[in-house]
């Protein structure tokens, strides 16, 4: 069974290593090189981010 394709974009999870203070370790030794707990916050983020969008999404309707 191969690797399912990810949902975020590059683009996007640069944005949160950006945001959470990793992105200088992603550019130099890559996403392999971040810590179980950097890659667990950034998931975190991202579904906090993502709720945050739906539920304006709902209150402007």
């Amino acid at each position: 069974m191969g690797r399912r394709k990810g949902i975020m974009t590059e683009s996007f999870k640069y944005e949160l290593a950006k945001d959470l203070g990793f992105y200088d370790t992603v550019m130099n030794e890559g996403w392999g090189g971040i810590r179980s707990r950097d890659a667990g916050n950034m998931t975190k983020r991202a579904v906090e981010l993502a709720q945050a969008h739906m539920a304006s999404q709902i209150t402007s309707r």
